[in-house]
C-alpha cells in the first residue's frame, strides 16, 4: 500500500532524531511533568494505533470495503484525557477521538487488539461490530461507558450536560445510576462545534447551573485544530467562547502529549473534587484533510500545511520518548512498521465479516418493545401508606370525576411516588404548576430534587431529560407548547431517538417529553401557542407519540408510556390538547361529560392502554369518522346529530399518532365501508395523509374522505376559525360522503 506525505514524513523525521540519556520509566518523562515515561509509552503505542486506523481507513476506501474516512490524525493527544480519566467516567465523544477510544478500551483491561478490532469493523460496516452493529462508525462501547454520538456538529453537549446532573441527581435521590456516585462526565468536540446552537446551550446550561450552586461534573474538551472543513477559526476564539462563569478553563498544547497530559489531569482533578464543569482546550492539528475525499489543498497552503506536518502528535511523543531515551529511531520505526502491518491484516480480515442483510435485520434494535411487561408494570402502585401521604390523605379515585388536566395531575403524582427515579421538570413546572396548572403541587408532595424548574431553553430541557435517561433515571419533561419543540427537535431526532438504533438498544434514553399542543384557544397567543404540526415527529422512526383526548385515556395511556420508557426504553411524546385541559361537557352545559372519574394504578383494564391501541364510540354501520385530539370531542358532536337522523355513525379515537393504531383502524373501516377522517393538523403533511396510506396499503376498497385544517400558521383572534377544522365542517363533509 502506498504511503501519503504524513506517513512518508513521519518515518523521515523520526530517522533524524538523536537518543538522548535513558532515564527511568517510572520517573517523569521531563522535568515539570507528571507523566511518567513507562505511560507516555503505553499511550504513544496508542496514538500509533489510532493513527494506523486512520490509514486502514483511506486503504479499506479504496478497496471499496471501507465506508467512513474521517479520521483522528493529528488529534491523537487525546489519549491523554482518557490517561487522565477512569475508564468508569462516562464519555461522549468527537468523531476524532479515536486514540481516546483505544486508551479507554485497555484502562478496562482489553487487550490492545480488540480496540482496534472494534474500529475496523465499524469502517467495514460489519454486523458483528460491538456498538452500531454495522449502522455506522461511532465510538461507543456498554462495557467502556463510551456512550456512542453520530452528532457532527456537537448536538450530544446538551445530553452531556444531562449525563453529569443525573450523576448528582441520582446520589441526591438515593437512586441507582449507570455511573458511580463520584464519576465524572466528559464530553469531545471540535473548534467549529462551538459556534452551533446545542454547544452553546451545552455551555450555557453548565454555567447557569453552576452559577446557582448545582453540582455538575463535566468536562467539555474542546480539540483545537483551527478549521472546521475548510472554514478558519479566529484565532483566540474558542478561549474566548469557553469562558463562562462557573465553567474553569484549562488550556494545553494538544500535540505535546506531556502537556495534555498535565492539563487534562488538572481539568478532571477539579472536576472531580468540586463538582463543578471545567474547559479543556487542547490545541490541535488536523492532519489527512477533513476526510479522505477532502482535498485540502483547494483551501490550505503548502505552508499552512507543512506546519502541521511539523506539530504532528505521533512524531512529538515518539520523540519525547527517543530524547528520554527509552526508545531508539530504529526500535521505533521497526514498531511502527510491525504494526503497520499488523492493522492491515485486521483490517483485511474485517472485509470478510458478515454485513446486514435485511431491512428486518437493519430495523430491529430501532425501538423493540415488550408488550407483555409493559402491560404488567403499568398498573404498577406504590404501598398504600405511601399513597395516602402522596396525595395527604385525599385519594383520587375517592374524589369527583376529572378534567384532562386534573387527571393528568394525578397520574403523575402517583408515578412519582412508585418510580423512585421518576423526575418532572421543565419551564414553569414547579411552583407556578406550569402555565396551565397540570403540575401543580408536584413540588410541595415530593420536593425540589424531583419536581423543579429549568431554564428557559428547550435543547437545555431535552438535553438534561437524555441525559438523565441513558444514566437510568425517567426523566419526564414538559416542553411549554408544541410549537416550542421545533426549536429543539433534533434532540428528540437526531439524539434520542438513535441511541438504541446505533448502540443495538445497549443504550436507551428512557423519557416520555409531555407536551402542551394544538390549537383551539379561541384565538389565544397566535402561532406560537396555538400549533398543529405534528409531520416532523411521525418522520421520527421508533418514536411513540400517545394523543390523549379523554381524562381517562390520558392517565392510563400516561401509565403505559412511563412503563414503556422504563422496561424498554422507549422514547415517548405525550401530546396534550390544551383546548381540552379544562373542558368539562360534551353536548351542553352542565353535562359534565368530558369529565371522568380516576382510576387509581393497580385496576384493569383502565390502568393501561397498548400501545397502537385505538378506542371506538358507537356501533353505527353507515359511517366511520376516524380522528383524535380535539377532533374526538367534535366528531362526537356531530355523530350524535347524525344519528338522531338515523344515520349510523361509530367513531374511532386513534389515540397513538406513531405508531398507528392499523388494526383496530381496518377493523372501524370494514365495519361500515365509508370512512371520514377529521384531522386537526394540515392538509399536507398532517395525520390524515398517514392514515389514507395506511388503508390503501391494506387494500380498502371503500370510501375515504378527509376534512383538515388548512395549509396555514395559527393565526391571532377570531381569524383563527378559518383556518382550522371546525364541527360544522366534519358534519357537511360527512353528510356528502353520506350521499
Amino acid at each position: 500500500m502506498a504511503r501519503d506525505t504524513v506517513e512518508t514524513h513521519f518515518i523521515q523525521a523520526v530517522a533524524t532524531l538523536k537518543t538522548g540519556p535513558e532515564r527511568d520509566p517510572g520517573q517523569p518523562i521531563l522535568e515539570g511533568t507528571s507523566l511518567t515515561g513507562e505511560r507516555a509509552r503505553t499511550l504513544f503505542l496508542r496514538q500509533l494505533d489510532s493513527r494506523l486506523l486512520d490509514i486502514a481507513a483511506r486503504w479499506l476506501r479504496g478497496q471499496d470495503e471501507g465506508y467512513y474516512t474521517i479520521g483522528s490524525a493529528g488529534h491523537e493527544g487525546n489519549a491523554a484525557v482518557a490517561a487522565a480519566l477512569r475508564p468508569d467516567d462516562p464519555a461522549l465523544l468527537h468523531y476524532r477521538s479515536g486514540a481516546f477510544y483505544l486508551t479507554r478500551s485497555e484502562q478496562a483491561g482489553r487487550l490492545p487488539e480488540q480496540g482496534i478490532r472494534d474500529v475496523l469493523m465499524g469502517l467495514t460496516a460489519a454486523a458483528d461490530e460491538p456498538i452500531a452493529g454495522g449502522r455506522h462508525k461511532v465510538f461507543g462501547h456498554p462495557d467502556l461507558a463510551v456512550i456512542p454520538q453520530t452528532s457532527t456538529i456537537a448536538s450530544h453537549l446538551p445530553r452531556a450536560v444531562g449525563v453529569a446532573f443525573a450523576i448528582e441527581r441520582a446520589r441526591a435521590l438515593g437512586v441507582r445510576a449507570a455511573w458511580p456516585g463520584d464519576a465524572i462526565a466528559v464530553c469531545s468536540f471540535g473548534d467549529a462545534s462551538v459556534n452551533h446552537a446545542s454547544a452553546l446551550s451545552g455551555f450555557n446550561t453548565a454555567s447557569y447551573a453552576t452559577y446557582q450552586g448545582q453540582a455538575l461534573p463535566l468536562l467539555f474538551v474542546c480539540e483545537d485544530n483551527g478549521i472546521g472543513i475548510s472554514v478558519r477559526t479566529p484565532q483566540g476564539w474558542v478561549e474566548a467562547a469557553a469562558r463562562r462563569p462557573g465553567i474553569e478553563y484549562f488550556a494545553a498544547d494538544g500535540c505535546d502529549l506531556a502537556a495534555a497530559y498535565d492539563a487534562a489531569a488538572r481539568a478532571a482533578e477539579h472536576v472531580r473534587e468540586h463538582r463543578s464543569p471545567a474547559f479543556l482546550h487542547l490545541s490541535t492539528v488536523r492532519l489527512m484533510g477533513h476526510a479522505g475525499s477532502d482535498v485540502e489543498s483547494a483551501y490550505r497552503t503548502q505552508r499552512e500545511i507543512r506546519a502541521d506536518l511539523e506539530r504532528d502528535p505521533l512524531l512529538r511523543t515518539a520523540a519525547l520518548l527517543i530524547e528520554a531515551g527509552l526508545e531508539t529511531p530504529e526500535d521505533l520505526l521497526t514498531l511502527y512498521e510491525s504494526a503497520r502491518e499488523h492493522v492491515l491484516r485486521i483490517a483485511l480480515e474485517t472485509t470478510r465479516s458478515p454485513r446486514l442483510g435485511s431491512a428486518e435485520e437493519v430495523m430491529e434494535p430501532i425501538a423493540p418493545r415488550r408488550p407483555e411487561l409493559i402491560a404488567k408494570i403499568s398498573p404498577m402502585a406504590a404501598s398504600a401508606a405511601v399513597r395516602e401521604k402522596a396525595f395527604a390523605g385525599a385519594l383520587p379515585e375517592n374524589d369527583k370525576a376529572m378534567t384532562l388536566s386534573q387527571s393528568i395531575n394525578r397520574t403523575l403524582a402517583d408515578a412519582l411516588a412508585v418510580y423512585p427515579e421518576m423526575t418532572v421538570f421543565g419551564e414553569d413546572v414547579a411552583k407556578k404548576g406550569g402555565v396551565y396548572g397540570v403540575t401543580r403541587g408536584l413540588q410541595k408532595r415530593f420536593g425540589a430534587g424531583r419536581v423543579f424548574d429549568t431554564l428557559l431553553d428547550e435543547q437545555a430541557v431535552l438535553g438534561l431529560a437524555l441525559g438523565q435517561g441513558v444514566s437510568k433515571l425517567l426523566p419526564v419533561p414538559e416542553i411549554q407548547y408544541l410549537a416550542y419543540l421545533h426549536n429543539a427537535l433534533d434532540q428528540i431526532r437526531g439524539e434520542a431517538a438513535t441511541l438504541s438504533f446505533f448502540s443495538r438498544h445497549q443504550y436507551t434514553n428512557p423519557m416520555v417529553v409531555r407536551v402542551a399542543g394544538y390549537s383551539y384557544q379561541k384565538g389565544f397567543g397566535g402561532h406560537f401557542h396555538n400549533d398543529n404540526a405534528v409531520a416532523a415527529l411521525r418522520d421520527i422512526p421508533g418514536l411513540v407519540i400517545a394523543s390523549p383526548a379523554r381524562p381517562d385515556d390520558a392517565s392510563a395511556m400516561l401509565r403505559t408510556c412511563l412503563a414503556a420508557a422504563r422496561t424498554s426504553g422507549s422514547v415517548c411524546v405525550f401530546l396534550e390538547p390544551i383546548a381540552l385541559y379544562h373542558t368539562r361537557d360534551l353536548f351542553d352545559e352542565g353535562d359534565g361529560g368530558w369529565l371522568a372519574p380516576y382510576a387509581p394504578p393497580g385496576r384493569w383494564p383502565e390502568t393501561h392502554v397498548p400501545i397502537g391501541r385505538a378506542r371506538s364510540y358507537g356501533d353505527g354501520r353507515d359511517l366511520t369518522i376516524v380522528t383524535f385530539g380535539n377532533g374526538l370531542r367534535m366528531s362526537l358532536r356531530a355523530a350524535v346529530r347524525l344519528t338522531q337522523e338515523g344515520y349510523g355513525c361509530r367513531v374511532l379515537d386513534l389515540r397513538w399518532l406513531s405508531p398507528l393504531p392499523v388494526e383496530d383502524l381496518l377493523r372501524a373501516a370494514e365495519l361500515t365501508g365509508n370512512v371520514l377522517i377529521a384531522d386537526e393538523t394540515r392538509r399536507s403533511g398532517g395525520v390524515s395523509e398517514g392514515i389514507v396510506a395506511e388503508l390503501l396499503d391494506a387494500g380498502f376498497t371503500g370510501t375515504v374522505a378527509r376534512v383538515t385544517s388548512s395549509d396555514s400558521f395559527i393565526p391571532l383572534g377570531g381569524a383563527a376559525d378559518h383556518v382550522l377544522l371546525s364541527e360544522d365542517e366534519i358534519e357537511q363533509a360527512a353528510r356528502k360522503l353520506l350521499g
